[in-house]
């Protein structure tokens, strides 16, 4: 392998004149140029953002240590990108229709917001920090990165009609709110949220993304989003039934607002009561329905 200096001169690398004009130009350290793999990594950074580009120049990236930005550009396709990122990397605002070819690896950030991405297949699986798809044209999450250590965003993807396939870990906040959002099920959203919850319907606030606040949202919220959280519970019913576990009398009275809801038959059909509680649920059920 040959070291080049981005301020050296060197040719009869494998690569082109412009190509290596393109890397000198945009890498903020060193690169590297592989003849046996044909690919170039770079110690440090590389920026081409904003400059009207339809490809890499031909360039086939393999590691970068810091960050790669190719925002703000007129790509249709990820091919070349680099395959480990250390810090962030940032796509957004192109032609993308696909995340194929792009880092399978990112410490840092990834934005690929403001493309025209149907799809998220292509992405790492683990994102260390936030990952951002916001304003594509998303029509599930299938491919998305299934651990975010920070946020995930995905709001304003107005063909979003599902949460299959999203991250099932997000340390920070799960936001996919949309005033022309379609979602009408939350069946595949996180098993943990670290920070907020937004999907438009209702919002659930840091620490509330639990059982205590599911039922806070049946309780208080308006038809449209308690029918959404039953579908979410209806694939929960094991959390509901570590909860009622712990405190069988205080469950049964904060479901009994709910334990006539057609929305919830399936689910009370899976919940477990210790014995001696069968029929104290029944009955509290029945009372309420009447109107007691």
């Amino acid at each position: 392998m040959v070291k080049y200096q981005t301020t050296t001169i060197m040719k009869n690398l494998g690569l082109t004149k412009s190509q290596e004009n393109f890397l000198n130009r945009y890498t903020k350290g060193t690169w590297t140029y592989n003849p046996a793999t044909g690919l170039v990594d770079v110690k440090g950074g590389f920026d081409c953002s904003d400059l009207g580009l339809e490809d890499f120049k031909g360039v086939r990236f393999g590691k970068v240590s810091g960050s790669f930005n190719c925002y703000r550009n007129n790509l249709t396709s990820l091919e070349g990108a680099p395959q480990k990122v250390r810090g962030k990397f940032w796509c957004s605002e192109n032609k993308l229709t696909s995340l194929e070819g792009g880092p399978q690896e990112v410490g840092g950030n990834f934005y690929c917001d403001n493309n025209n991405l149907t799809s998220l297949k292509g992405s790492p699986q683990k994102v260390r920090w936030s990952f951002q798809c916001c304003q594509n044209e998303l029509t599930s999450l299938e491919g998305a990165p299934q651990e975010v250590g920070g946020d995930f965003m995905c709001y304003y993807n107005d063909q979003l009609t599902s949460l299959e396939g999203g991250p099932q870990v997000v340390g920070g906040d799960f936001d996919c709110q949309d005033p022309y959002i379609k979602l009408t099920s939350l069946a595949g959203a996180p098993q943990e949220v670290g920070g907020y919850f937004n999907c438009t319907k209702f919002i659930l606030e840091k620490g509330e993304w639990n059982v205590k606040g599911w039922l806070k949202v049946l309780k208080h919220r308006r038809p449209e989003a308690r029918k959404l959280i039953l579908t979410l519970i209806l694939h929960r019913a094991e959390a509901l039934n570590k909860e009622i576990q712990k405190d069988p009398a205080g469950m049964i009275m904060k479901l009994k607002e709910v334990w006539n809801d057609d929305g919830f038959k399936e689910t009370r059909s899976k919940l477990v009561w210790p014995k001696g509680y069968e029929e104290e649920v029944e009955l509290v059920g029945d009372l309420y329905g009447v109107g007691f």
